[in-house]
């Protein structure tokens, strides 16, 4: 393992902190917002999509996209007494 990947990894956090910024929050909501996106447009493309293996494709990315913003939503949801910080 190179100094880079130690140094990354060393930096890493394991979990996530107790405390949200409001600027992480703010990431957070739009990171959410992107995934949303993301899988709307994937879901629109697919529907419009006559090659079967494209569509099938296209269907991978979306639920991933829609993976991704199920993730972000439970972690928020599950942490009703997140503090903020203002």
């Amino acid at each position: 393992m190179n100094q880079t990947t130690q140094n990354s990894n060393q930096n890493r956090m394991s979990e996530p902190p107790n405390v949200i910024s409001t600027k992480d929050l703010s990431y957070l909501k739009d990171a959410m917002a992107w995934e949303l996106l993301a899988t709307k447009k994937c879901r629109h493309y697919s529907s419009i999509c006559t090659d079967q293996e494209l569509k099938g494709e296209i269907d991978k990315v979306g639920q991933k996209h829609q993976q991704h913003y199920d993730k972000l939503l439970k972690y928020l949801q599950s942490n009703p007494n997140q503090k903020y910080m203002q």
